[in-house]
Order: structure tokens, then C-alpha cells, then sequence
């Protein structure tokens, strides 16, 4: 009998602490995409998704997990459950759709050609024809490049990172890199920035820009994104949403018309 007792005494202590304990959620982000995210002096994670994702976490109740990832390595990690989600500007494509599960769209911002301030360039493929330009594996930046300038005599050299990218612009191996906008723009507010500009046309293409960004989730995890939309549909009810996104407006970065 005190056997008995003392099995269900246990199991509803086991079940007591499980309830209390926080649903955890494990973004993965790239701290060399800022204003997107980054690290400050401190060495703490800071930018737009980095508020947001906090911000959806404290609405779910649950714990916030930073894990450091390649972007080219985000969706790999994701699918071998290193982490639950993405959140590190990642634009909601079609042929992202195949391989991920995306929440509510966040935000967008256009693409352009960043280069020396005194180098001007076009995007268009007769103008680069013979430079050599950098973009970042896995980025819509680099779908567009290999889309309509490979195979053009444009020289394309692939980087881990935005952080690599830029450091090869700086020591004059690459003519230009194209460059999500909002990044740009933070980066010319340091002192290596002020080096640089944008040039030419902003680049689009619906199929490859698709329709901002969003947190991208596991196929069939619809529990997650359910509570993750959810989150966001309360904030932008609210103005928590608008009040987080108007601190980058000086970026490019604007809501996604709905």
C-alpha cells in the first residue's frame, strides 16, 4: 500500500515539475548579418529578429535558445533538429516552401550592388561582365547572381558569410558583392563601412526574393507555427510589432503587405 502511495505521490511531482517547465525554443541565427543580428560589445545577440524572437518567446512563455549557425548551414541544422527554427532573415520563397515550413512574413528589404565609394557598377549583366563579385551561400542574393549572371562572363565567388564577403571587398579581391540592403546600410555606420556604398538598380525577382522573410520551422511541425503566428497576430494587434520594426526603419527594413 505505502508503495502504491509513494508511485503516485511521485508521479504527480514528475507531472507537477514538467508543467512548470518552459516550452523551449531554439532559433539559429548568423551574428555577422546585422542589423538582422549580431553581437554587440558585450558580446550579447542584438538586431530586429533577435527582439522579435524574444518578444514571441515571452508571449508563448517560453525560453529563448540562440544557437550560432552558417546561414548556407541553417536549413541542415533545422532538418537535423540542431535547432527548432530559423531566424535570420530568411526570405519566404517557393523552393524554400519545399524544404521548410514558414511562419507570418516579418518584414523585407530590397537588394543592391555594394562597392567602393568611388566605384560605380549596374547590376545588369553587361556591366559586370569581367568583374568579379561575392555573394553569401544559401542567400536569395546568391540565387539571383547564379540566376541571371552565371555563365555571363561575371565572376561569382561564394562565402560562408556576409562578414568574409565584405572583408574580400575591403582588400580588393572582389569589384562588389550584392548585398541585402538593411545590412548595408548598418555596416556603412562603422568606421569600415563609411569605405563603401551601394551602386546600380536594385535587383528583383519575385521567384527569388519571394515575399520577406519569416521563421522558418521543420515540415509538418504546424503545432509550432500555430503558437509562433499566433504570437506575431497578437503583437501586430497590439503595436508591439510596429514598435520593434519602426527602430529599423532607418534601414529599408518595412512590414510585408498583406
Amino acid at each position: 500500500m505505502k508503495k502504491l502511495v509513494f508511485a503516485a505521490l511521485f508521479s504527480a511531482c514528475a507531472f507537477t515539475a514538467q508543467a512548470q517547465d518552459p516550452m523551449v525554443i531554439r532559433y539559429g541565427v548568423d551574428p555577422t548579418f546585422a542589423p538582422y543580428e549580431s553581437l554587440d560589445a558585450k558580446g550579447n545577440m542584438v538586431g530586429i529578429d533577435i527582439e522579435l524572437g524574444n518578444e514571441i518567446c515571452k508571449r508563448l512563455q517560453a525560453k529563448c535558445e540562440w544557437v550560432k549557425i552558417n546561414f548556407d548551414g541553417a536549413i541542415p541544422a533545422l532538418n537535423a533538429r540542431k535547432i527548432d527554427g530559423i531566424l535570420s532573415g530568411l526570405t519566404v520563397t517557393e523552393r524554400r516552401k519545399k524544404q521548410v515550413l514558414f511562419s507570418t512574413s516579418l518584414y523585407t528589404s530590397g537588394s543592391r550592388m555594394m562597392v567602393p565609394k568611388d566605384v560605380t557598377l549596374e547590376t545588369t549583366p553587361e556591366s559586370l561582365k569581367g568583374k568579379t563579385i561575392g555573394i553569401v551561400q544559401g542567400t536569395t542574393q546568391a540565387a539571383y547572381a547564379n540566376k541571371h549572371w552565371q555563365g555571363k562572363g561575371i565572376n561569382l565567388v561564394s562565402y560562408q558569410n556576409d562578414e568574409r564577403a565584405k572583408q574580400d571587398l575591403a582588400l580588393g579581391r572582389v569589384d562588389g558583392t550584392l548585398q541585402n540592403s538593411a545590412a548595408a546600410h548598418f555596416f556603412f555606420e562603422t568606421p569600415d563601412g563609411a569605405k563603401f556604398h551601394l551602386t546600380g538598380t536594385p535587383v528583383e525577382d519575385q521567384e527569388v526574393f519571394g515575399y520577406g522573410t519569416g521563421i522558418g520551422l521543420r515540415l509538418g511541425d504546424t503545432a509550432l507555427k500555430d503558437k509562433i503566428d499566433g504570437a506575431i497576430a497578437a503583437m501586430k494587434q497590439d503595436g508591439k510589432y510596429q514598435e520593434i520594426l519602426s527602430g529599423y526603419a532607418k534601414y529599408g527594413l518595412v512590414a510585408v503587405k498583406e
